[in-house]
């Protein structure tokens, strides 16, 4: 006879994601994506595409976020039939995948119960994630292709929408920097805590003496602001420069001036964007940009805390927040949190979740003791 029982883990996770839903707050959810439903379906929507596209991006991300949480419920219930099954025909196959099942319904639940840890203003909104390469030479500009490879590749196996806006490549290997935009509600809530400076250790592949080298990274993460809460650039404060996209070694791309720099006079900041199909869209994307980090600025300089969200970055000794080891031993450690892991190639892969929970739950913390001193 199998000796088989689930029960008190299914019990248990049944118990955390009713205090989850509590959280979150279901009747809330159903009753914005009825609005938002109403909204859709107003004849003259279209008739502002800007806000149109806000709203059925809205109502879409809502109606996904119900959905899995709806089917947290299905699976679980699933799962107790699929374990009595096993039970009653000794089915040592039923009970490997309802193990299994189980382990999945975990990460779901998990993966909710961090998003109950996101309160921040920002934390809903969606992210604009900028990478550059550091102290280091070819290696930082390659380790910050790698970065770009992993962070894409996260969002990816998690299903999010992704669009690389810029990308300036480096001259023998790597980027100098790349920009993308993660449209995923509580993007920026679980991005903003891997910005920061990120170190590689190896061997370099660019050495032909076969030394070890050191390169660093920087991870600079903003919330992209909605369009209401955008503020009012004057023309005269901003310069536009149109160029050529090209890609790896200068080949060019495009055959027209497409790409599009803007740099904002009053603050100095540049942000470019290359990789739309027309200067216009370009143009738009990077305003787009512009206005979330002038928002943000905004905020912080309100607030006194500057650099409170995207971080003064300096990607160089001293204040790196995670290494990346792949020689003489293989570790990835958050220098935080004292998260590691001893195999470097599934976290380059994209599998970050760990490391971003932890990152998650070790600024909740933080909060709780600087609100309690």
């Amino acid at each position: 006879m199998l000796d088989f029982d689930l029960s008190t883990q299914i019990g248990a996770l049944r118990s955390t994601f009713a205090d989850i839903t509590a959280v979150i707050g279901v009747e809330r959810l159903v009753k914005e994506i009825s609005d938002l439903e109403k909204r859709a379906s107003a004849p003259d929507l279209w008739d502002n595409a800007e806000e149109a596209q806000r709203v059925t991006s809205d109502l879409s991300h809502r109606q996904a976020e119900l959905k899995r949480i709806r089917s947290v419920v299905e699976r679980l219930d699933d799962l107790e039939v699929l374990v009595e099954l096993a039970k009653a025909e000794d089915d040592e196959a039923s009970a490997q995948e309802a193990q299994h099942e189980l382990g999945e319904i975990e990460k779901v639940v998990s993966d909710l119960e961090i998003q109950t840890l996101l309160g921040g203003e920002y934390d809903p909104n969606p992210a604009v994630v900028t990478i550059r390469a550091g102290a280091g030479g070819v290696d930082a500009a390659d380790f910050a292709e790698m970065l770009l490879r992993m962070y894409l590749r996260w969002s990816e196996q998690h299903g999010y929408s992704v669009r690389v806006l810029d990308t300036s490549y480096a001259e023998e290997a790597g980027i100098k920097s790349a920009t993308f935009e993660v449209d995923e509600p509580y993007a920026f809530g679980k991005l903003s805590v891997e910005a920061g400076t990120h170190r590689l250790v190896r061997m370099s592949p660019f050495n032909s003496a076969g030394k070890r080298q050191t390169s660093f990274a920087a991870v600079e993460v903003v919330p992209l602001i909605e369009q209401a809460e955008s503020i009012d650039i004057p023309e005269n404060d901003i310069r536009i420069d149109v160029f050529r996209s090209s890609g790896p070694g200068g080949q060019s791309v495009n055959t027209t001036d497409s790409a599009v720099r803007i740099t904002h006079l009053p603050t100095g900041i540049v942000v470019s964007c290359q990789n739309e199909k027309s200067q216009l869209q370009n143009r738009a994307a990077a305003l787009r940009v512009l206005q979330s980090r002038l928002v943000l600025q905004m905020r912080e300089e309100e607030n006194a805390k500057k650099k409170e969200l995207a971080g003064n970055i300096t990607a160089s000794w001293g204040d790196q927040m995670r290494s990346y080891v792949l020689a003489p031993y293989q570790m990835v450690k958050d220098l935080r949190t004292e998260y590691e892991v001893n195999n470097p190639q599934p976290v380059f892969d994209g599998d970050l979740d760990h490391f971003i929970q932890a990152g998650i739950r070790w600024r909740s913390l933080k909060n709780l003791e600087a609100q309690k001193a």
